[in-house]
């Protein structure tokens, strides 16, 4: 039989284990305004997610091996949130050999009836908790506290990973609601599971009760110190708008402000005002991996959703996949360094900071390249993500794209230049375009090198899948 602190189900003999080696860590005691009225995003979050690299087998180790970098290396340059993704309350996940997925894929055997073969880790209420196998520090049912605690210590902020729903197991072995006298069965939508993973069904926000278990996890989740939360299965390819509004009353209720990111996209734009009430980031693009066409596609997405930019609510163009991706061939293709080339990863990062997309950094930071580094660090390139307004492409034609933005505090303008084709090409901004009549100094941003007075326009060669990215300032 295994042992309790690993394994919690809803019988009998897991009630008895539970009352004395599971108690639940209270929440710290913070302002009772509503979440929703706070300010928690000011400024695009910043930081490292695990998904990238490791997909849902990372270990506490690994983690915390990867929050020292982000601590010593970014946190100064204003990376601050270290997320863990997806499948933590699974001890061994894609360890058996699924003939309809990929290597490694977290989908969990069934019986014929439904029932699930592989058990995850979860209470007597039906919520998930962390492997003690993967993640040793939550045994006693300290859950991610401790993780949190030693996350905090570094003076950055903890994320988690969470999939929409009830657990499939928690259905079968109708687990009662904590704070309700519903039950799993009651609330579970056993037709409503994610196309991509089996291991959730749906929640009916009609249904009493279902409001009660959101808010039960979100509880917990305070109490375990977090501080972002990226829900998934929310937006693609159905909208779930049920869930999104029980999330956030959630989190209203549970006495800790956390950051709301929505996955996965592409989050559909006739739900914009419904986004911006509920959210403070949402997926605009599909799951975004290192080749071309998916980063030339974010162009006309972040476009899109320009008009939407706003402090405490953020389009996101997804993570940042450079440096080495799909450890152990998972979760995307082989294990590698960034099939994007420096070009190509220069022109994803003007775009994302331009359009003021959430910067989560993808890869490894352990084997991080020194060039990738460097572009993860230039404080004047960042400042257009942290503080820029009127974020806008304006142009993208015959392979060419204009984006402009402005400084608020000195009224100065940025530009950038993308270079969307396989080859060289000279890129001119007419000044007139945007009024800009007059003297101004210009600076490269990417090099810190300032280029003189120019009148009229700014003309650079660009090379392919290339950027360049300028600060005007206006000379009186």
């Amino acid at each position: 039989m295994k042992k309790l602190s690993v394994l919690f189900t809803c019988g009998a003999l897991a009630l008895i284990g539970l009352s004395g080696m599971h108690r639940e860590v209270p929440a710290r005691t913070i302002s009772k305004a509503p979440a929703k009225d706070i300010v928690v995003a000011p400024r695009p979050p910043m930081g490292w997610n695990s998904f990238d690299a490791y997909d849902c087998r990372i270990t506490e180790a690994e983690f915390k091996a990867n929050v020292d970098y982000l601590a010593q290396n970014l946190k100064p340059y204003g990376w601050e949130y270290a997320v863990m993704d997806y499948i933590w309350f699974n001890d061994n996940p894609g360890n058996w050999n699924n003939p309809k997925r990929r290597h490694g894929h977290p989908d969990i055997r069934l019986a014929e009836d439904g029932r699930p073969i592989d058990q995850l880790i979860m209470d007597k209420n039906g919520r998930l908790w962390p492997s003690e196998k993967r993640f040793p520090s939550a045994a006693g049912g300290k859950g991610f506290k401790p993780i949190a605690d030693y996350v905090h210590s570094k003076g950055l902020k903890f994320g988690m990973h969470i999939m929409r729903g009830i657990p499939r197991q928690a259905f079968y072995q109708n687990c009662p609601i904590k704070g309700a006298s519903a039950s799993a069965k009651d609330i579970a939508e056993p037709w409503d599971t994610c196309n991509w993973c089996n291991n959730m069904f749906g929640v009916d926000p009609t249904k009493p009760g279902s409001q009660e278990y959101y808010n039960s996890l979100f509880e917990l989740y305070a109490a375990w110190g977090v501080d972002f939360i990226k829900a998934d299965d929310m937006m693609f390819p159905a909208y779930h708008k049920g869930e999104i509004e029980m999330m956030r009353k959630a989190i209203d209720k549970c006495g800790r402000p956390m950051v709301l990111s929505l996955s996965c996209g592409e989050a559909p734009v006739s739900q914009a005002d419904h986004l911006t009430q509920n959210a403070n980031m949402w997926r605009i693009s599909a799951d975004f991996w290192d080749n071309w066409g998916a980063l030339e596609h974010n162009f006309d997405l972040l476009n899109a959703w320009s008009p939407h930019i706003r402090e405490n609510h953020w389009p996101d163009a997804d993570m940042l996949p450079m440096g080495k991706l799909s450890l152990d061939n998972r979760p995307h293709g082989p294990e590698r360094m960034s099939k994007f080339t420096p070009d190509e990863q220069q022109t994803m990062m003007t775009l994302w900071c331009m359009a003021r997309s959430p910067l989560m950094m993808g890869g490894d930071l352990l084997t991080l390249p020194a060039n990738v580094k460097q572009l993860l660090t230039n404080d004047e390139v960042l400042a257009v993500n942290r503080s820029s307004t009127d974020n806008r492409q304006l142009i993208n034609h015959n392979k060419k794209a204009i984006w402009v933005a402005t400084d608020p505090t000195t009224q100065d303008r940025y530009v950038a230049l993308f270079n969307l084709d396989d080859k060289p090409a000279d890129i001119a901004f007419d000044f007139e375009l945007e009024y800009l009549r007059g003297t101004f100094l210009v600076r490269n941003l990417w090099d810190k090198k300032d280029l003189g007075l120019m009148q009229k326009k700014i003309q650079a060669e660009v090379p392919p899948h290339g950027a360049r990215l300028f600060r005007i300032s206006k000379k009186v």
